[in-house]
């Protein structure tokens, strides 16, 4: 961790070196190294590639979302087809994440069936790597039918609501 060009010199003071881990974590720093005379500190903490991580342990989550997801996406298909027929118009997810009908549990849900929406009426929430989206209707209309129920994981464009405008 720390080097010293002469080993016969006083040790490490370990204050001092608490003290710069601290500012390092506080500071959000992961390599620190320090020079004075013929004393060198240098520090490095965590894994140097910690941008990397993140997005390798994002892109398998769709994954394993998809063995549960086909089977309400099979089942949202047909009557896909015979909501075009009637004339209502999907609501559909903006993206992959989890789907909320509240905005807090024990909370009634922002819409029901029969409830009447503008097209600026929040419908739901989309929880996608801790960040919750709020999703508004975006159609003037009467819910018709709630395809998902609060915490499914939902998929990009699969259809959550039914609207007759």
């Amino acid at each position: 961790m720390a080097d010293k060009d002469t080993p016969g010199d006083a040790p490490f003071d370990l204050d001092k070196l608490k003290q710069l881990v601290e500012m390092m974590e506080s500071h959000d720093l992961t390599d620190v190294h320090l020079k004075r005379g013929d004393e060198q500190w240098r520090l490095r903490r965590g894994p140097r590639q910690v941008v990397h991580a993140v997005p390798q342990q994002y892109a398998p989550a769709p994954q394993q979302y998809a063995p549960s997801a086909p089977a309400p996406a099979a089942a949202a298909a047909a009557p896909a087809a015979s909501a075009a027929d009637s004339g209502l118009i999907d609501i559909k997810s903006p993206t992959v994440g989890t789907f909320y009908a509240a905005p807090s549990p024990g909370e009634p849900a922002f819409v029901s069936v029969g409830s009447v929406v503008t097209s600026e009426t929040i419908v739901c929430l989309i929880e996608a790597m801790k960040v919750f989206n709020q999703i508004p209707a975006e159609v003037n209309g009467t819910i018709a039918a709630i395809l998902v129920k609060s915490g499914d994981a939902v998929e990009f464009g699969q259809p959550l609501f039914r609207v007759k405008p």
